[in-house]
């Protein structure tokens, strides 16, 4: 089994829920009492959203970029960025294979059937060109939210999510966020912040809902049992 390289933080929240999925995956895949072999790196969530309010995403790169090579040197195989906002510096990954999150995303996407989805996240990843154009190269047509609800999406994340916090009234706001997508015609939406998914689920869309934390970690206990390549890699 290869070792995974879980680099987290980006919520911690979030962070156990890799730790968690990962695990359950192999135990489903292999039996028994196997686990995965795994290793994760959790940075300073206050330090990285520091420099990604400021714009210094070169810096938040570079950090990123030192705590994964300290997973090479704990043993990781391959590395997961355990954030859909921060695969902005993905490129700056360049110690191990990179699973990226986009790629894992649409790669499920397509096997859906889905060609045009929503994509709801941190402002970062709705508005800016990184995550939507990775999207894009896969085939897919992207709808975001309109401002407003960019905003407020944004809003939940940053000011309950990330600290444990679950409101009713803002599923039902997320409820409403993705009918307003649908009406506008995605087919499917994308949970594109990994802790969207403490929030809501299937249950809360009349389209499927694709999420990135579950998604990710799976593909990522497959790559590790040998199971599936990296996708868009030669990677084994």
């Amino acid at each position: 089994m290869k070792v995974i390289g879980l680099l987290g933080g980006m919520s911690w929240e979030s962070s156990i829920e890799y730790y968690r999925i990962v695990n359950e995956r192999v135990r489903e895949r292999a039996g028994g009492l196997h686990s995965a072999h795994c290793v994760m790196y959790s940075v300073d969530f206050a330090e990285i959203e520091r420099l990604q309010v400021s714009g210094d995403w070169a810096e938040a790169g570079d950090r990123l970029a030192e705590a994964a090579a300290a997973l090479a040197m704990a043993g990781a195989d391959f590395v997961v960025l355990c954030t859909n906002t921060m695969h902005k510096v993905a490129d700056q990954i360049t110690v191990l294979p990179l699973l990226h999150l986009g790629d894992a995303t649409a790669d499920a996407v397509q096997k859906a059937g889905v060609t045009g989805v929503g994509l709801l996240g941190t402002a970062f990843t709705m508005e800016q060109d990184f995550y939507r154009d990775r999207l894009a190269a896969h085939g897919l047509d992207v709808l975001v939210p309109d401002e407003d609800d960019r905003a407020e999406v944004h809003r939940i994340i940053y000011e309950e999510l990330v600290v444990g916090v679950v409101r009713d009234d803002s599923r039902d706001t997320y409820r409403k966020v993705i009918q307003r997508l649908v009406d506008r015609g995605a087919e499917g939406v994308i949970l594109g912040c990994t802790e969207i998914e403490l929030l809501v689920g299937q249950d809360d869309s009349p389209v499927p809902v694709f999420p990135t934390t579950r998604l990710h970690a799976e593909l990522a206990a497959d790559h590790a049992l040998g199971l599936a390549p990296i996708p868009g890699s030669s990677q084994g």
